[in-house]
């Protein structure tokens, strides 16, 4: 084969039809966000959307089928990007405390700038609609970057044990139940290591809520130093530094 000929392994390049269909499905996303912005995950229509648009009703649902892939499409899109800036912090330098006030600082910010999208995935249930496998793998990515640093951190050896009698007893339920955790993240780290981590996760999502949700209101308003302090501690429980 010459030099100028096309090789059977290059990319080709996307037919006019799939440049529309990505164009139309960009124009459906973006619209379905604003609606998301505007009325919540309760109201979000795929009639709305279109009017939005500028399409027919029925025209949209050749690109998506109903209001609840819609949702699905947004929550796939709103995990993998917090999910993203969680990965990017993690990935600064400094200690390991650092790197873990950094990525809930990174979840924290990202929430704020996109209070609906945050709603979506950690508020109330929408009504009628049920999230289907597909959103799992985004759905882990912040918590697996938390864990990832808490297993780089133990397997170096530098996790600090809580003192003798600090932590309570493991029951065989909850230490079952974290088996099931270690399966689904693929880790192998003790109990009391796992428990920790997890709290610290739960803790995080639990600040940023309350303050989202205006659960701080007349105490810690603004809230960084409060939330600073409390992702700086959460750290500590877990016994990394």
């Amino acid at each position: 084969m010459s030099d100028g000929e096309p090789s059977d392994s290059a990319p080709q390049a996307p037919t006019a039809r799939e440049r529309n269909r990505a164009e139309v499905m960009a124009q459906v996303m973006a619209a379905g966000r604003r609606e998301l912005a505007e009325h919540g995950a309760d109201g979000l229509s795929l009639r709305a959307v279109a009017r939005e648009i500028g399409m027919v009703s029925s025209a949209v649902y050749r690109y998506v089928a109903s209001r609840d892939e819609l949702l699905t499409l947004l929550i796939i899109e709103s995990y993998n990007a917090v999910g993203l800036a969680a990965e990017r912090a993690s990935a600064t330098e400094g200690t390991a405390a650092e790197r873990f006030v950094a990525i809930a600082s990174a979840v924290r910010d990202w929430a704020r700038e996109h209070p609906q999208e945050y709603a979506l995935l950690h508020g109330s249930p929408v009504p009628g609609y049920r999230a289907p496998q597909v959103t799992v793998i985004p759905g882990i990515r912040v918590p697996t970057a938390m864990l990832a640093l808490l297993i780089e951190e133990y397997a170096a050896g530098r996790v600090s044990a809580p003192p003798e009698g600090e932590d309570p007893p493991v029951s065989p339920e909850l230490s079952r139940q974290l088996d099931v955790v270690r399966d689904h993240f693929d880790v192998d780290v003790p109990d009391d290591v796992l428990l920790r981590g997890m709290s610290a996760w739960t803790q995080v999502y639990g600040l940023i809520s309350f303050e989202l949700f205006g659960q701080f209101a007349n105490t810690f308003e603004p809230a960084d130093d409060f939330m600073g302090y409390q992702f700086s501690l959460a750290a500590t429980r877990v016994g990394i530094a």
